[in-house]
Order: structure tokens, then sequence, then C-alpha cells
């Protein structure tokens, strides 16, 4: 049967109002395979970011998180790690890693990397010796082995499946069987045992020393099973964001880890963070993650799952807003990432989930997505921005089934599998063998005309994608009424349209298809498409079709 979870984790301190760098911060997310690449094998790097890094910083952003880059046999992209101490070499080595870190530093921007604690790969050390010792081996006892049901044994433990389709558990040479949420490759660890604990213990240590500035903890919600591993019952469906709890997620022992980390990482001062990949059913389960005691910011991905219309998008802003009040964290806000189609791609179709597989109408998604980077930079709290989604980049919906490397795509009934779309190089030049993503070609093959899209293209074009996020992110680190806190006020406007206000500021958005006329709420900044709007000597201006407005007021 489904569980559900009627109690709320432990009373955490009153709300926290201390301040920190990460309040307002904008985080842009490196993908490495996909960013750039220096040494010419189509694989993005470490030495390619560490040579792209002033471009991150002319952009306006304020830290930079990396997606894994561990050694790893690349079962899941990196996310099946098998050594969290090891660069793997496709990427670099750990100098590389030391040296970019420093770099960064040195420009003023903050290093963010990301950590897999929920499961390693099975060619971890310890995971590798678990099979080789067999039944009864200590070690069996860090991840989830059990005897399978049936006359021999043959039927898995439980009727859990895979985030990524199929069972949940696969069987081994000696009988047992053994838990994976996510591809067999990538065995879930058993977090109430203490070795596991104090490994991860020493590995945060480890990346603090080298002097990273944080982790965002993949599936940190998964961490811990419900006691028993229960059955979830006929007819239900394993969902990475659904409104059911389910007994691998989001149990309420998970939060006794992260205030362990958070004490942690005080030891090396107050500007460390901890970001949670949390899919919950609702932002109040999200906040439990972000008390003061615990991590400091959680991603929105009721948000990011919000289509382009003005009343679910004002019902996902005050929900996410007022979840996050109580503790004091800030409310997080993202359109992309790695696992999703491309926001771009996402508004030029019908409303359809996360994942798409037609590119739409692609001036519409431009226009949209534009609008809705300027609404998303004007709320109250943190950003998070998706290499490329600067550039306006679609997700490239007709890549050959032969070149996909997503492993939900080769396993039925997981994720959609289209995830590769996202995850296409990005382009730097107009002309050369990868657009310039590197000197040789890329691992997934980049779409005709794809340098007509590239940061050489739209640099210096005042109407390019490009210059409107320098813009909006210039105009956003310099006044007074953008970046952190937790208010807006809502202004009166007219059904389709959200527009409020913060001190000295307003936003207007139109997510309808047709022009509006409305009050002006003061002297116009940015508009996420053409010029400012002229204001008529009434008082009121015209608001364009799936256009955002930003007013100092």
């Amino acid at each position: 049967m489904t569980q559900h979870l009627t109690a709320p984790a432990p009373t955490a301190p009153a709300a926290d109002t201390a301040p920190g760098w990460w309040r307002d911060a904008v985080i842009y997310q490196v993908y490495p395979r996909s960013f750039a690449d220096a040494d010419g094998d189509g694989m993005g790097d470490l030495p390619g970011i560490r040579h792209r890094l002033p471009y991150l910083k002319e952009l306006g952003v304020d830290a930079v998180w990396l997606s894994p880059f561990y050694a790893s046999p690349q079962a899941d992209a990196g996310y099946d790690v098998a050594d969290y101490r090891a660069i793997d070499p496709m990427f670099g080595t750990l100098a590389d890693a030391e040296a970019l870190i420093a770099d960064a530093r040195a420009l003023g921007l903050r290093t963010i990397v990301d950590l897999v604690p929920n499961h390693s790969s099975d060619q971890h050390a310890w995971f590798r010796q678990a099979l080789a010792e067999g039944p009864g081996s200590p070690l069996r006892e860090r991840y989830h082995f059990r005897p399978g049901k049936g006359t021999d044994g043959e039927l898995p433990p439980n009727d859990w499946e895979s985030i990524f389709g199929g069972p949940a558990w696969t069987r081994t040479d000696d009988g047992e069987w053994y838990l994976h949420l996510f591809a067999p490759e990538q065995p879930d660890f058993n977090w109430e045992h203490p070795a596991v604990r104090d490994e991860f213990r020493s590995i945060l240590r480890f990346w603090l020393d080298i002097g990273v500035d944080g982790f965002r903890v993949d599936v940190a919600h998964g961490l811990i099973k419900a006691e028993g591993l229960p059955d979830i019952g006929a007819g239900e469906q394993v969902k990475l964001l659904g409104n059911e709890v389910m007994p691998f997620f989001d149990q309420d022992g998970v939060h006794a880890v992260y205030r362990d980390w958070r004490a942690l990482l005080a030891e090396y001062g107050d500007d460390r963070v901890l970001v949670a990949e949390a899919w919950t059913p609702t932002v109040e389960r999200t906040a439990h993650y972000v008390r003061p005691d615990e991590m400091h910011q959680a991603f929105n991905f009721q948000y990011l799952s919000t289509y382009w219309d003005a009343e679910a998008l004002r019902e996902v802003i005050d929900a996410s807003l007022a979840a996050m009040r109580p503790v004091g964290a800030p409310t997080t806000w993202v359109l992309s990432n790695h696992d999703v189609t491309r926001h771009a791609t996402r508004f030029a179709n019908p409303p359809g989930g996360t994942q798409l597989r037609t590119p739409g109408d692609r001036a519409l998604g431009l226009r949209r997505a534009r609008a809705a980077t300027l609404l998303m930079l004007a709320l109250p709290g943190s950003a998070y921005v998706y290499q490329g989604e600067e550039l306006g980049l679609p997700d490239v919906t007709d890549l050959p089934d032969e070149v996909r490397q997503d492993p939900s795509y080769f396993r039925a009934a997981g994720q959609d599998g289209f995830r590769d779309g996202c995850r296409v190089p990005i382009p730097w030049t107009v002309e050369g063998p990868s657009a310039g993503f590197g000197p040789g070609g890329s691992w997934l093959p980049q779409p005709a005309g794809w340098g007509e899209l590239s940061v050489e293209a739209q640099t210096g074009d005042p109407s390019s994608t490009l210059e409107l996020y320098r813009a909006a992110l210039a105009v956003r680190r310099e006044h007074p009424g953008l970046g952190a806190g937790q208010e807006i006020s809502w202004l009166e406007a007219p059904e389709g349209v959200l527009a409020f206000a913060r001190p000295e500021f307003a936003c207007t958005a139109n997510t309808t298809g047709a022009p509006v006329r409305l009050p002006a709420p003061g002297r116009p900044l940015l508009a996420s498409q053409g010029a400012a709007p002229a204001v008529a000597e009434d008082g009121t201006f015209e608001l364009p079709a799936d256009t955002t407005v930003w007013w100092t007021v």
C-alpha cells in the first residue's frame, strides 16, 4: 500500500534569519559533459570549464554548480559513482578540479559540487567486495541485499519499481537480490548503517578541505527507506514528483542526516551550503529540508513543473513563499535543468509535463522563455540557470535513436528517456567542428545551424537572449528591490497577467497571446521582448503578448 506520512519531521529551531550569500544568489548549472571540451575527445572536461569561467563571471552569476565529475563507469552520466574522491579521466584530474575551484574563487565565483549519496556505482569497492564475499558478508549490510520471495527466491523481495523502469531489484549469481531505485548499476546505500554515514562525513570533509563552497545533494529525499521495505501496492506508479509519499522517498529519517551534515559544514564557517534535490509531494514537505539546522536551499520543482499560465504561476509562487516563510529559508526558482526538457521547448508546446518529444512553435517558445526568465529573476530568493538557457537553446527533439545515451530510454515504463535533448553540447562560436565546444566533435550530435545560437553570434546583439540575461542579471545585482526577501505585493491586473511590487520595483508579465493595456506601475527598466514600453499620458501602457517588463517605482 502507499505510505502516507501523517507526522511532521522533528521540530527545528526558530526560523533562520541570518544573512548568507546563497539567499539571493544566481547559480549556474554546468553539465560537464556538454559545457566545453579542452582536449578534443568530444567530451566536455574540467579544463574546458576552467577556460570558460570568465564568460560566467561576465554573464553575472554568483556561483557555479558542477554536475558529477567523479570516477564512474558512466552508466548514468556520472550519477553512478565508483570513487567519490577521484576524478574520472574523461574529465581530467584532481589537480584540474583544484585549479578550477581556485580560479573560480579568484573571479568571485562560488563552486558547488554534486554529491550522490543515495546510491553508488556497482563498481564501487564496497559493492564489488560485497558481491565477491557472498551472502552474510558484512559489506552487504551497507547496501540493501535481501533474499527473494517465491519457492526458490526467484521473485523480488517487494514490488518496488525503478525510476528508470522495471523492477527496483536485481538478483545476483548467489541468489540474493539488491535494491536500486535507479539503474541496476546504481545500488542503493543502506543509510541505517553507521559506516555509510561515517564515509559520507569523510567525503564532505575531503571536498571542503579542497575549497568547495557547498554541495547539491542528489536524490536528497531518497536516503532512508521505510522500515521493513513494505510493498507499495498494486496499481501504484513510481514518480519522481507525485501526490503520494512512497516508502522509499521523503521519509522523516532523512532529516537526521542533514542536521549532522549542517553541523559539519559549520566547522568550515558560515558560508558553506547544502542544496537539496528533494522531490516531495508538496512545497510544505520540501520546507522540512531547509529548516535552520538542516539544508540551506531546496530546488523548487513545483515551480519548474508549472506551465506558462498566470493563474497557475501565481498559485505556485504564493505556495512557495508561504512554505519557506516559517523556516526562514530562501525560496528557489528554476526553469530548466539536465533532467527536463528545456523551457524554451516546453513553452513552445501545449501543457505536457517536463519531458516532451516535439519541438513545437520555436518562436513562441523563445518569446515565452524570455518572459519567464524575467519573471523568475524578479521573484524574491535564489535562482538557478541551466547552461545554454541564456542562449535560448531549444531541446534537441530529433536525436536519432542510435546516439541516445539516457539509461531510462533503454528501460520500459520508466522516465520518458529523452533527457539527452537538453544535454547536447552548447555552442560557443558560429563556425567550427562543434560550434566551439571543442577542437573535435561532440558526444551528442549538435543540430545544423547550432552555431547561429552561439555565444559569439549573440554577443553584442541587443535583441539577443544572451544580452537579455546579461542585462537582467546586472539590474538584479544593482537594484535594491531585487534579490533576497520573502514578500511580494500583488497588484490588480487583468486575467492572464501577473503584476507584483517589491520595494522600489515592480514586475508585469502577460502570459496571454494578445496585448493588454494596464496602468504603468513606474518607469520601465527592462522588457523581455523589444524596447521598453511607452507610457501614455493617461498613465497606461500596452503590455505585449507573452512579455515581462521590469519597472522602477
